[in-house]
């Protein structure tokens, strides 16, 4: 054991002299294997945090929540030119369905809004996304308030002048004024603000932080609806533990039933739940990963092969010395260790580079752009062990040949 150990030791200690020697060549073999090992576990990362911020935002929403719409969410068999012709999803659905669809724990009407200016005073904030949605969206997303309160049922349905900001937007135009109660104008109406939601932070698409709310109703008085109107969509929260396939079978039996569809006619909606929509985001996650690592691990065999080449070069430089290492009773596992340490010591080193590159760049993320970006244990580990594997890929062939060099012969090579 202790031959062992002391064969270990000696060819880590020719290894680091060797790297030492040859500071320049040292450089330019990191180099090629940190760029490698940062793209990809700089990819991986980034992957791994939109992921992990789209979950944390649809983990308000149950997996059930369905939207009742014209449009699919996802890849659909349905043609274009035949989907363009479904009707829309109007107000007077919303309330058939809330009257007559059983196991219904919330359900909200939404209609699909546009960027509006919003003024106070002097200031005006464009580009805002306001939602028109009646107040079943409440319980729907599981909001939470920081000032004030959300509009009631009654508000909702009268169609009120009220407006509840999200957090970044009422900060935007109120500072650190207190909101509540204060009337702002948009879509050239006033509203008077009644609550600010709690901070979401970044997710998918516009953050709700970015958004402000009002009663569907509301703008249901001057914009037009129907047909040919503004898109909307039905919301629809199941109660908790229903049977999910009686559920959306009962639902689209009424809802065609509703719309006089006969038998032999295809549905002319979509009910697009939030779990098939999971499962499409796990889908376009898992091509962004595979793409990573297909444009990544380019960069990671440039990295390999120039480890690989500079170690031939070593072999080359260093073949009288292996000769008179190995007539002084040198033996060839020692010689093979010595190479290959040698390049695995390289390859960890770029990982460890690497790996610290993209910590330093998740801090700037993190603080520049508001957006958690995750460098977790598994992708740390994951360099660590591919930088050491590629180290043995590319050192164990030059290692193998200086091993098996005849030591008279490479003595006279040397010389």
């Amino acid at each position: 054991m202790l031959v062992y150990l002391r064969l270990f030791t000696e060819s880590f200690s020719f290894a680091i002299n060797a790297l030492r020697n040859n500071k320049l060549r040292t450089f330019l073999s990191l180099l090629g294997i940190t760029i490698g090992i940062f793209s990809i576990i700089a990819v991986l990362a980034a992957v791994d945090s939109l992921d992990k911020s789209i979950k944390d935002q649809l983990s308000g929403l149950d997996k059930n929540t369905m939207y009742l719409t014209k449009y699919s969410f996802g890849p659909t068999e349905v043609p274009r030119w035949q989907r363009e012709n479904f009707p829309q999803t109007e107000h007077d659905d919303y309330e058939f369905i809330e009257r007559n669809v059983p196991d219904i724990s919330a359900i909200a009407y939404v209609i699909f809004g546009g960027n509006e200016n919003i003024k106070y005073e002097g200031n005006t904030v464009s580009g805002v996304n306001i939602t028109p949605v009646s107040e079943g969206i409440y319980d729907i997303e599981n909001m939470k308030i920081e000032e004030g309160r959300f509009y009631t049922e009654s508000e909702s349905n009268s169609g009120s002048n009220v407006m509840v900001l999200g957090f970044s937007t009422a900060e935007n135009i109120f500072g650190t004024i207190n909101p509540i109660g204060k009337t702002v104008r948009a879509y050239g109406r006033k509203l008077t603000v009644i609550g600010v939601l709690k901070k979401v932070g970044a997710g998918l698409g516009d953050s709700p932080d970015e958004n402000a709310y009002v009663p569907a109703n509301f703008v249901r008085r001057f914009q037009n609806g129907g047909a040919n109107g503004i898109p909307g969509a039905i919301i629809i929260k199941p109660v908790k533990n229903v049977d999910i396939g009686a559920f959306e079978a009962v639902l689209k039996q009424k809802y065609r039933a509703y719309r006089g569809l006969k038998a032999d006619e295809p549905d002319n909606f979509f009910v697009n739940k939030i779990s098939g929509f999971t499962q499409f985001i796990d889908g376009i996650i898992s091509t962004l990963n595979g793409a990573g690592w297909l444009i990544s691990g380019f960069s990671l065999l440039v990295g390999g092969f120039g480890i690989a080449n500079i170690m031939f070069v070593s072999v080359r430089e260093r073949t009288n010395l292996i000769g008179i290492q190995k007539s002084l009773g040198a033996k060839n596992r020692f010689i093979l260790f010595q190479f290959l340490f040698e390049a695995v010591i390289l390859s960890v080193l770029g990982g460890i580079i690497g790996i610290f590159l993209v910590w330093l760049v998740s801090l700037v993320a993190n603080a520049a752009l508001e957006f958690e970006f995750v460098l977790s244990l598994f992708n740390i580990f994951l360099g660590f062990g591919l930088s050491t594997f590629i180290g043995l890929i590319s050192g164990i062939i030059p290692a193998i040949s200086a091993s098996k060099l005849d030591p008279v012969e490479a003595i006279r090579t040397g010389m």
